[in-house]
């Protein structure tokens, strides 16, 4: 891939734990410098980091933001429960997406929006998803989703920023990881370690624009 001034990744993050401390981090984007695709960032009860990557390309992008102990190259998939790709479906209160990641099977349920996401609606999109507005929101998220950034380092003299326009609920979940199931839906508890970003402790979805910036 070519280094251009920036990256710019159109799509939702989603955000799970189970009982057992295991938790999930789901990036799905439509719309990349990459093309499509989705890749699961994993955190294991006795901290390990794994990354699950549909290509070494895209490995190489997201290992050189955050910090994984170990990658695996697997296909990674995310249909809603109707069959369809999610790439052409809004985030909508009641849909499911299932998820196909290597040893991960989950199928995540999508809840109502909670009073932040009515308030992320309420911003212009243009507005809400452009990098220099998260000198304002990333100092709001530090407080309101307890650790969460919407800017920071990505490596390399880079800067990434979240530009959030969305955000849903999880209501529930089923997870199994080699088979094994994992009980039923938790919060991201303890915080994942992967880098800047991190996620909220409440499981949801974000809809965003995701903006890598390259050193000046």
């Amino acid at each position: 891939m070519a280094s251009p001034r920036s990256w710019h990744f159109t799509g939702r993050i989603a955000g799970w734990g189970t009982p057992g401390g295991t938790r999930f981090v789901l990036g799905a984007w439509h719309d990349s410098p990459l093309g499509a695709f989705a890749d699961v960032m994993v955190e294991r009860p006795d901290g390990e980091r794994l990354l699950l990557a549909p290509s070494q390309e895209v490995a190489d992008f997201v290992a050189s933001t955050y910090t994984f102990d170990t990658t695996l190259l697997v296909p990674v998939t995310v249909t809603t429960t109707a069959g369809r790709p999610l790439a052409g479906t809004p985030t909508t209160a009641g849909h499911a997406w299932d998820v196909v990641a290597g040893p991960l099977t989950a199928r995540l349920h999508v809840g109502a929006r909670p009073p932040l996401g009515r308030l992320l609606r309420l911003v212009p999109r243009r507005l809400a998803t452009a990098p220099a507005l998260t000198r304002v929101t990333d100092p709001v998220a530090r407080v309101v989703l307890r650790g969460v950034r919407t800017r920071g380092s990505a490596g390399g003299g880079r800067t990434e920023h979240y530009g959030a326009h969305d955000l849903h609920r999880l209501t529930a979940a089923e997870t199994r990881w080699e088979g094994e199931d994992l009980g039923p839906l938790g919060p991201i508890e303890p915080p994942v370690r992967f880098g800047f970003g991190s996620s909220p402790r409440d499981p949801s979805v974000t809809d965003l624009v995701t903006t890598v910036r390259g050193p000046r």
